[in-house]
């Protein structure tokens, strides 16, 4: 298949008492990518496999931006059901074992274990088939956040780096404010303005959008 022509598809779920977004990428030969699994509930966990069955894809990878509790609920789940060895930043490590705890600090469900089987590093390449997307390094929300940039479609998920007229709240353990704004003035900002940013919660924005009217980064 043509690089050029290439088109995933992405599909958002929004999940958990943290109004988290999910996102399955899909390649047009119907493999995917399941990102940040925050289904919390059999039934958001039936509203993912639903939508798999439906549109006959077959899962590929379960990856995560970062590891914060509402972006892995259904890492254990999904990682059962499909067989799926989960990926990481090695630096979201103790951020992934801290989950129990910050469970019982917002008292909600604790999270089933889920170790990684792999460490993600920035600048690495993964390959949706032939859909390719570069590893960013983004730390400051949480020490090992990562965003993954489709740069053929002009797109990258993003996690809780950046969101539409604000950014990641660093005020939990291993986040840093200087370290967030030059992760996102360094990683992102250099990016197209027509870039789409599909963040882990809220709706979606641009970097041009943000690059003119989010206050903290005037």
């Amino acid at each position: 298949m043509d690089n050029a022509k290439i088109k995933t598809n992405i599909a958002v779920f929004c999940f958990n008492p943290f109004q988290e977004n999910t996102y399955i990428i899909a390649h047009p030969n119907k493999a995917c990518w399941i990102i940040d699994p925050g289904c919390y509930t059999l039934q958001e966990q039936k509203q993912i496999t639903q939508y798999i069955e439906k549109n006959e894809l077959i899962p590929k990878k379960l990856l995560n931006t970062h590891c914060h509790l509402d972006h892995i609920y259904g890492n254990k789940f999904i990682a059962n059901e499909y067989q799926l060895e989960l990926g990481i930043h090695e630096k979201e490590l103790p951020v992934l074992q801290r989950a129990e705890m910050g469970a019982r600090l917002f008292g909600v469900k604790i999270p089933e274990k889920c170790e990684p089987a792999y460490f993600i590093n920035e600048g690495d390449i993964l390959q949706l088939e032939d859909a390719s997307f570069q590893i960013l390094f983004t730390p400051g929300h949480s020490p090992g956040s990562i965003c993954f940039y489709n740069d053929v479609e002009q797109y990258a998920i993003v996690g809780d780096v950046l969101f539409n007229g604000s950014i990641g709240r660093t005020d939990l353990p291993g986040g840093d404010y200087d370290t967030l704004i030059q992760s996102i003035k360094t990683k992102l900002l250099v990016l197209d303005d027509a870039t789409t940013i599909h963040n882990g919660h809220g709706p979606s924005t641009t970097i041009g959008d943000e690059r003119k009217h989010n206050p903290f980064l005037r």
